[in-house]
């Protein structure tokens, strides 16, 4: 497995002269680029290399350092081995190239970050409701959303909600378990 990672990064250094690798035990390998790679990296692994298969597209936000990383993490099949390609996105202007003339299947991890994170992908062609219909505000899934103060807002709080319930009341009156401790603290 170590000469044929050894291989693969080589080919991956050889043609893209900003990819940073990081290899770890195992069937994993690494690298970082820059967002305008993006689209070439991933199609040379998937046509050159045999990475045929989208294993998943996620965004982790550097709050701290203003910026959001987006990886993608591709298998090959006949190598059984994973290769994380990631970049980061500077968090004020978040746009990126619209891959899903790669994998068709991006087009749904995309818009999904579109809605969660407020990334922005060029040429990506989609309604702009997915999952958060109506949604209007910072996207929510951003370290600096205000999750208790959205749901204090939107579920506690607001008028003919008087005698709403917990549903950690619900669930007690049904099945008669008793909330734990630490659970408490999240109830109304």
């Amino acid at each position: 497995m170590e000469e044929i990672k050894s291989k693969i990064i080589e080919r991956i250094k050889a043609n893209f002269s900003d990819a940073k690798n990081k290899s770890y035990p195992g069937d994993r390998i690494d690298f970082s680029v820059n967002k305008e790679t993006i689209p070439s990296i991933l199609f040379y692994l998937k046509d050159e290399m045999g990475f045929k298969h989208l294993s998943h597209i996620t965004c982790v936000d550097w709050l701290e350092e203003n910026e959001f990383e987006v990886i993608f993490i591709i298998w090959s099949p006949l190598e059984k081995l994973k290769v994380f390609v990631r970049t980061r996105l500077d968090r004020d202007n978040p746009v990126m190239d619209n891959i899903d003339v790669i994998w068709r299947q991006a087009h749904t991890y995309e818009r999904e970050m579109r809605e969660m994170f407020g990334i922005q992908f060029n040429g990506l062609e989609a309604p702009q409701d997915f999952l958060l219909e109506d949604w209007e505000g910072m996207p929510p899934m951003r370290r600096d959303f205000d999750t208790e103060g959205y749901a204090a807002e939107t579920f506690f709080e607001r008028p003919g909600r008087e005698d709403a319930k917990d549903v950690r009341e619900i669930l007690t009156e049904r099945s008669g378990e008793i909330v734990p401790d630490f659970a408490k603290k999240y109830s109304r």
